[in-house]
């Protein structure tokens, strides 16, 4: 039976929705404190509707709500705000388009799904029952009787709803897209010649680096023109470009000769300790590990100190000065070969009496498939395999100390009770509980404020416009940087830490604009705002360069081909100065072909030329060539047209099911402002 506890388990920390909506409330209250002048602002929109704050922050709690809780890493910040809009999305674009279809879910369908009538993904995965690993439908009748009286429980099954719902109507969406794919006959006689056909020949290439581009002349009216006519090739996302000044906070020779110094005495100090542990306790510096290694386990110098029952230390590892000492000691199986019953830890008398059971010879591996949640050992008696002594949790570890084979043992780990059975021990090792002392090399407190310092002196003399910033720059001999910040775009390439400060700043600034001095992680940076692009496309001067390389191909290609002359392919061969070379085993569906290299074009014309003629030049990635077909090998057995036909409407279903949600969200057109306020 799913209880609310364990919904509350399964879907993330709920009581975060109510927060959210508190903290909404009370933001709102603050509106012209915080600038939003009396109105609830615009974080973005899709397809031209506005999305306010107040309907963000409700889906962004929501969402957090799914996803367990606070984001507490940049990555898991940019997954948050991802499936917001994700979820914006499905509220503004997926669920109106469904409704329009016809695709809305009834209350009879709705009520079909909770029996378990009709297959649910979302109501599936929370009301499973461990022990069968069917759908219960007992187990939503008791959740919905605890959460009546219960408000933040109603909001969780609302969301679950909601989710449900969707989930539904987008499978339909799905299936109707997916049976509109089919593969026709055209397509199932190609993937059939191309199974069971091989070809060999001869090519020639000339490569066009073989004409010296100073010989070819581009003018900018071609360039121009090639712009006008392929300007969908140079679509860009909006951005802002910004010169910034990095100061990085780092050690001194002085602050590494001192680090190393205080290694020395606190090593000095950790080898004396007669009580480790009170000493570990005491010294930021120092860890004991949880778990305990054998000496392989551990560097040969290491090894040779700590068995000899010495101190080893302190060595330079990296960045850091490292000491370690035994702290204790344990003759154990190196491995255990384990099987497990699992409970939950609301379950305590059931552990006992499993215990005396299996105490009294009850089989271990019968109670393990009738009473373990743990649904994939349970089905093969609670079997879980062989697993070394070093890597278990200090709970387990303890517990299976000097256990023997057929030994039972009960261990209450997070929110479930496992009940470990020892099939096999290993081979019985000396184990070490290892305590380390680590001092990382890192800037003194007199070498951060003497950057602190020289980093707020640029920042003053900076100050007010980029004229001042970059004259700063030269007075101080820096170097600035450049880099572009795409619209929604929530980091600052090539700098390392969370930019998001940076990010916010100039998405607020002007032209000219010079930030204070801003903090990232260690270090400091002060930049300016020189410039703003909100140009749908490149400009031709950014692609100039691309476009020249292009045509500069291009003609190249025209000087190549004019000179291929000759009656055979020995002939043409000898009219560019190169020779012929063969192919063999080359299909259809091939991607890179041997000698020749990754060249679309030159395999298409293999694979449909007639054998025994000699094509046209073909303009190649790399160069241009001309190929005849020497011999055709058919092997009809490979594949059938019935094989393929199944093979191909495969292929088509599923390409289709992988673009459908791309190709929604590319025609629905979406603005991201959320990152002046997530």
């Amino acid at each position: 039976m799913a209880s609310l506890n364990t919904l509350r388990t399964k879907f993330g920390v709920i009581l975060s929705i109510v927060i959210g909506g508190a903290l909404l409330a009370f933001i709102l209250s603050l509106k012209t404190e915080m600038g939003f002048s009396g109105e609830d602002p615009k974080v973005g929109e899709i397809n031209g509707e506005k999305i306010l704050y107040s309907e963000y922050l409700a889906a962004y709690e929501d969402v957090k709500a799914q996803m367990g809780g606070e984001a507490y890493t940049d990555q898991q910040a940019a997954q948050l705000l991802s499936a917001t809009w994700q979820n914006l999305m499905a509220d503004h674009v997926l669920t109106p388009g469904f409704e329009e279809l016809g695709l809305s879910i009834s209350e009879q369908e709705r009520a079909a799904m909770l029996k378990g009538e009709r297959h649910s993904n979302v109501y599936s995965s929370l009301f499973t029952n461990p022990q069968t690993g069917q759908f219960d439908v007992a187990a939503v009748a008791e959740f919905l009787s605890q959460v009546k009286d219960n408000p933040q429980a109603q909001k969780m099954w609302s969301i679950i709803d909601k989710q449900a719902k969707l989930d539904r109507s987008l499978a339909k969406y799905m299936a109707l897209i997916r049976n509109s794919a089919y593969a026709n006959k055209l397509e199932i006689e190609r993937g059939v010649k191309g199974a069971n056909t091989t070809f060999g020949g001869r090519y020639v290439a000339a490569r066009y680096n073989t004409i010296a581009d100073s010989l070819v002349t581009v003018s900018d009216a071609e360039i121009k023109q090639y712009y006008k006519q392929h300007k969908n090739l140079y679509k860009q996302t909006p951005y802002r470009t910004i010169s910034y000044v990095e100061f990085d906070v780092l050690p001194t020779e002085a602050d590494k000769e001192q680090i190393a110094e205080q290694a020395r005495i606190a090593t000095e100090e950790f080898a004396a300790a007669a009580d480790l542990k009170a000493y570990v306790r005491d010294n930021r510096h120092a860890s004991i590990a949880q778990s305990y290694v054998t000496s392989t386990q551990m560097t040969a110098a290491e090894a040779e100190a700590l068995t000899a029952g010495k101190v080893y230390g302190p060595e330079l590892v990296g960045n850091e000065w490292r000491a370690s000492r035994v702290v204790a000691t344990r003759n154990v199986a190196d491995s255990l070969t384990l099987k497990h019953i699992v409970l939950s830890y609301t379950d305590g008398e059931l552990a006992d009496s499993l215990m005396t059971a299996i105490g009294r010879g009850a089989s271990f591996e019968e109670l393990a498939s009738q009473h373990s949640i743990a649904t994939e050992t349970a089905s093969t008696g609670g079997e879980i395999g062989t697993i070394a002594y070093s890597t278990l949790a200090p709970e387990f570890a303890d517990a299976l100390n000097g256990k023997r084979a057929g030994e039972t043992v009960k261990v209450v780990f997070g929110n479930v009770i496992q009940l470990m059975k020892v099939v096999k021990t290993g081979k019985v090792q000396k184990h070490y509980q290892v305590a380390s002392l680590v001092y990382p090399i890192e800037p003194s407190q007199d070498t951060k404020r003497a950057i602190h310092t020289e980093a707020s002196t640029f920042a003053v003399a900076a100050k007010g416009s980029q004229k001042n910033f970059d004259q700063a720059a030269a007075d101080q001999n820096l170097t600035p940087r450049s880099a572009n910040i795409e619209d929604s775009e929530r980091m600052v390439r090539g700098l390392n830490g969370s930019t998001l400060e940076i990010v916010r700043w100039a998405n607020d600034a002007k032209v000219g604009d010079v930030s204070e001095l801003i903090k990232i992680d260690n270090n400091y940076v002060v930049a300016v705002l020189t410039g703003v692009n909100d140009e749908e496309y490149k400009s031709v001067e950014e692609v100039t360069t691309q476009i020249r390389n292009t045509l500069l191909r291009d003609k190249k290609f025209e000087q190549i081909a004019a000179k291929m002359q000759g009656a055979t392919i020995d002939e043409i061969a000898t009219s560019v100065n190169t020779k012929v070379s063969e192919f063999n085993g080359v299909k259809l569906g091939a991607y890179y072909i041997p000698g020749i290299g990754v060249e679309p074009r030159v395999l298409g014309t293999i694979t449909a030329q007639q054998t025994g003629t000699i094509s046209a030049p073909i303009k190649g990635a790399s160069g241009v060539y001309v190929v005849v077909v020497d011999e055709t090998t058919t092997a009809p057995e490979l594949q059938t047209a019935e094989q393929e036909k199944v093979k191909a409407q495969a292929e088509a279903e599923q390409n289709v099911a992988r673009r459908l949600m791309y190709a929604v969200q590319e025609m629905s057109d979406i603005k991201d402002e959320s990152v002046k306020y997530f």
